[in-house]
């Protein structure tokens, strides 16, 4: 054990010394991430509600076809979120954001626990359960009401409102991923923490970044499809490896 340990310590220090020495870094964070916080995935056998997937209800279509049982869904899910607060690593990925002038923050996570651990340049790339956009006119606002009001309306227009997040089938919001490209493009440190890797468009950003000339750490409980592609992956928890970092 203590020979693993010292392995670890020593592959951190040549990493803390690339990392010093980079320009622009970014973070791109998943699940995994947030789950140490105790975040459900509501992926699996664990993402049933009720008789439902997730898959079934966080589509457009459901939606469409019964806006009352999707806003019940996300309703559960918000009372659920909202005690819950940020781990070591969210809070470790803020203080690099403070330490470094050039820092991005990518995350596939809608629960705003980045946001809450005081980290300022994040792209929520598939949006967030505390904020909500009008099917009628588009206005987004965020909206913190724990249990919302079923079903919410547009204080603009009155249109019904609907989560603003990205659904199954629909693409990533274009000024998101039009900045989320250029990030990945300019980096040279990428720092991929928590998420599984089979999710697309994201599972392409390290393989996209790593062709842009990035040094690309991968940090996760196993090995991924993006493990063979990092220069280090790094087996373990993110909220005791990510701090080892500062």
């Amino acid at each position: 054990m203590k020979g693993i340990m010292e392995e670890l310590s020593q592959r951190i220090e040549q990493l803390k010394s690339k990392l010093r020495d980079s320009r622009y870094i970014v973070a791109l964070t998943g699940a995994g991430i947030s789950a140490e916080s105790g975040v459900p995935t509501f992926r699996g056998e664990n993402g049933l509600w009720k008789q439902y997937r997730a898959e079934d209800l966080a589509t457009p279509e459901s939606f469409t076809r019964s806006p009352k049982l999707v806003w019940e869904w996300y309703n559960w899910r918000r009372q659920l979120i909202a005690p819950l607060t940020y781990n070591a690593a969210h809070r470790a990925l803020a203080e690099l954001e403070e330490k470094f002038p050039h820092f991005t923050l990518i995350t596939q996570n809608v629960d705003g626990l980045h946001k809450k651990a005081g980290s300022k340049n994040v792209l929520e790339i598939h949006g967030s359960i505390w904020k909500v956009r009008c099917t009628a006119c588009n206005h987004i606002s965020e909206n913190y009401e724990v249990p919302i009001k079923i079903l919410p309306h547009c204080k603009m227009c009155g249109g019904l409102l609907r989560p603003h997040v990205v659904w199954f089938g629909e693409p990533l919001p274009p000024d998101v991923s039009e900045e989320t490209q250029r990030a990945l493009g300019v980096c040279d440190f990428l720092m991929v923490i928590g998420t599984s890797g089979v999710v697309h468009p994201v599972a392409s950003f390290p393989y996209y970044a790593r062709a842009k000339g990035a040094f690309v750490v991968e940090v996760n409980l196993e090995r991924t499809p993006i493990s063979p592609i990092a220069h280090e992956t790094i087996l373990g928890k993110a909220g005791e490896i990510v701090p080892l970092f500062l």
